[in-house]
């Protein structure tokens, strides 16, 4: 992959209503080039132990447009009720697993750039951002 003609991709998730990581999430990844272009499925991966993907896909010449997708409610459906037995702190209301079943976020890359887009996951919301 050169880095000067395509864009690369990375994430990280933290379930910030136990404050760790989310370990098992599955993550597919697709590309597009240009915004009326088919989005074409690359590929996924699991995040590990410390939330993180470390290996997904490499990104097509000409992407323009990247979108990750979380598989959250199976990660919610078995690991969130462990964890939060294990932390006195944590909230203890699930419900029937998580109000977002999945996340999707899409956004614009240019070529030469890494984009790192961590989520801030709960149950019932999440945030993202562009990180480093």
């Amino acid at each position: 992959m050169s880095t000067e003609t395509t864009a690369s991709v990375s994430t990280h998730i933290l379930d910030t209503s136990i404050g760790r990581p989310a370990e098992g999430v599955a993550i597919s990844l697709a590309a597009r080039a240009g915004g009326d272009a088919e989005w074409v499925a690359l590929g996924g991966s699991k995040t590990d132990a410390d939330g993180r993907c470390k290996d997904l896909p490499a990104l097509p010449e000409g992407t323009t447009h990247v979108r990750l997708d979380f598989e959250t409610e199976a990660y919610f459906a078995k690991f969130v009720d462990q964890q939060a037995e294990a932390q006195q702190d944590a909230p203890r209301v699930r419900d029937s697993g998580a109000f977002f079943p999945e996340v999707a976020i899409t956004f614009a890359v240019v070529p030469g750039e890494h984009y790192h887009v961590p989520l801030l996951l709960n149950p019932f919301g999440y945030s993202v951002y562009r990180g480093s």
